[in-house]
């Protein structure tokens, strides 16, 4: 297998023979010198298929007690009940009942720590896995995922739908790892169709390659192409006109009774498109469910968006079983922090980055798993934040667990553009999440 066909084939797998035999030079012998010696450190074979991920990224922090974590009758219980799930022993907030259904599918960690009490810092430390830093921006999972597995679709393979305030980023590694992005999958992607003949448009793109060809011969012949993305970006519009990849996105093609069942939600539709994408060999998907900021009538509003999150969840799940994509796609839940223990003089609950829920399922992820524990009489000592919290693991942490059952050499560094070598991840994986 040729160099080029290690990058292009969604399907090349990185085994030992494949590395050994692609014969590239420069950048690429230091990609392959990495990802080999990973590959030795956790068994990848020649019959390992690729590994996604989709998050699902419920944007203004959701509430533990109202979702995976809760302490009905207690004095920071609010209004929830608790309901069994298909885990023995494991109960969660009686707003996700189909989602109950499913946690023998993934491990739930109730002890999710961090630093970051503000929405716009908090979610870049959640995306990124670092704090924000004036120096540099970090990239994100998904933008991880691609950079270390470099492959070649006609449509991105790293994708974010109904984006809200922080779609997912490239960071120092480039904005072609940038998240493209998508609004409401019953709509068509945008700008996919010319608006004009086939002909007047083929001869405008051979206009326009003359222009560039003569303008980079003349003024540009020392421009960093990886700083523009101009030519790239328009090659890859191109291929993405023309392919039949891009029938992934329409979800209109499937049955009333699919849609149905993620229901008829734009984040249930975005769901049921991250399926049809991980199936086309798209390697992240990220999914917004917006809404959770709950510093008023918590209860009501969290109800509400656990009614959307409990069908798309569910749905997800099996569907992905169906497919036999579980096994190689891991789901992340979660959002940037949680929600105070005390319900505050507006019946709401404020921010709470001091242990709170993250729900993992599929890809190296140990099934029907419980991991870490908040109290349900917390001191509540401003001093001693986390004395309340069982086993807690930081963003770092969760960081790493995710990118290692992704295959991703989360330890090693990396260069980056000031200079300064940097770890993938500053964390270390939690074990007992693990398979």
């Amino acid at each position: 297998m040729s160099h080029h066909d290690l990058l292009c084939d969604p399907h090349a797998h990185l085994s030992r023979r494949t590395l050994l035999g692609a014969g590239a030079g420069g950048a690429m012998l230091s990609t392959i010198a990495h990802q080999l010696a990973w590959a030795d450190a956790v068994g990848v074979t020649e019959t390992s298929r690729p590994k996604n991920v989709i998050l699902l990224w419920l944007e203004g922090g959701p509430s533990q007690l109202e979702t995976f974590d809760p302490h009905p009758g207690s004095a920071i219980g609010g209004e929830v009940k608790a309901i069994p799930t298909s885990v023995p022993d494991l109960q969660i907030a009686d707003t996700l009942p189909r989602v109950a259904e499913k946690m023998h599918l993934g491990s739930l960690i109730r002890s999710v720590t961090s630093k970051e009490g503000d929405h716009q810092r908090a979610i870049y430390n959640i995306k990124s896995g670092y704090r924000p830093d004036p120096t540099l921006v970090h990239p994100s999972i998904g933008s991880i995922l691609c950079h270390e597995f470099p492959e070649q679709l006609d449509i991105p393979r790293h994708i974010s739908i109904l984006p809200q305030n922080a779609p997912a980023r490239g960071g120092y590694l480039g904005p072609v790892y940038d998240a493209f992005k998508i609004g409401d999958p019953q709509n068509p992607v945008p700008d996919l169709k010319s608006p004009i003949a086939e002909d007047r448009f083929d001869r405008r793109m051979k206009d326009l390659q003359w222009l560039e060809d003569r303008f980079r011969r003349q003024r540009l012949r020392d421009l960093d192409q990886n700083r523009t993305l101009h030519q790239s970006s328009t090659d890859a519009a191109l291929r993405m006109m023309s392919s039949e990849q891009v029938s992934a996105f329409d979800v209109s093609s499937e049955s009333k009774e699919t849609l149905e069942r993620f229901g008829q939600t734009p984040f249930g539709r975005g769901c049921l498109a991250a399926t049809r994408l991980i199936g086309a060999g798209v390697r992240c998907v990220e999914v917004t469910l917006g809404g959770w900021d709950s510093h008023i009538t918590n209860h009501s509003l969290q109800s509400a968006r656990c009614e959307i999150l409990d069908a798309a969840l569910a749905a997800l799940l099996d569907r992905l079983v169906e497919q036999d994509l579980l096994e190689t796609t891991l789901v992340v839940c979660g959002g940037e922090f949680g929600r105070t223990p005390q319900i505050n003089p507006a019946e709401g609950r404020d921010h709470w980055p001091h242990g709170f829920s993250t729900f993992l399922a599929g890809c190296g992820i140990r099934k029907g798993g419980v991991y870490g524990e908040t109290a349900a009489d917390p001191k509540l000592d401003p001093d001693k934040p986390l004395a309340d919290v069982a086993r807690p693991i930081t963003i770092g942490d969760l960081h790493a667990t995710i990118l290692s059952t992704l295959g991703v050499p989360y330890h090693e560094e990396r260069q980056t553009p000031i200079g300064r070598p940097l770890k993938i991840s500053e964390g270390e994986p939690v074990g007992a999440v693990l398979a």
